[in-house]
């Protein structure tokens, strides 16, 4: 090791001939715009495809058929916060009969997306199963081995 100090910017390594100096490279309205990419990548550019599998086939029908049922559901209006709709209703780890309607029959809790609660309520309805659980008010799970 020599004793002069690094520098950070190494300007003694040689500039990459691959790659032009970044004076001569032209300006960025100069470029090409995105959408054109000359030839490249288009669909003409494809390999004809040959006739489909009946796998292939089938998939496809499946694939169209789940979009005409999307398409037929329309806006699907998402459930309030049963405990925001009702102040009353109040979450507590000792009341298992409202706790068990947020835990699936192998344990698992619902999720909120399922089960519409809003994120405060269902955190605190997370905390109430989890202390319910460790007081056998609620079971781990409902599979009995």
């Amino acid at each position: 090791m020599s004793d002069e100090p690094r520098s950070e910017f190494r300007d003694d390594r040689p500039p990459r001939d691959d790659r032009p100096p970044r004076d001569d490279r032209p300006p960025r309205d100069d470029r090409p715009p995105r959408e054109d990419r000359g030839g490249y990548r288009d669909r003409d550019d494809r390999p004809p495809r040959g006739p489909m599998g009946i796998k292939q086939r089938l998939r496809a029908k499946a694939r169209k058929k789940a979009r005409k049922q999307r398409r037929k559901m329309g806006f699907e209006r998402r459930r309030g916060c049963r405990f925001c709709a009702e102040p009353e209703l109040a979450i507590d780890y000792k009341d298992s009969r409202i706790l068990r309607s947020f835990v699936s029959e192998t344990g698992k809790l619902i999720p909120r997306r399922v089960s519409g609660n809003c994120a405060r309520h269902q955190r605190q309805v997370q905390q109430a199963i989890q202390r319910s659980r460790q007081l056998a008010f609620l079971p781990y799970s409902d599979a009995s081995l």
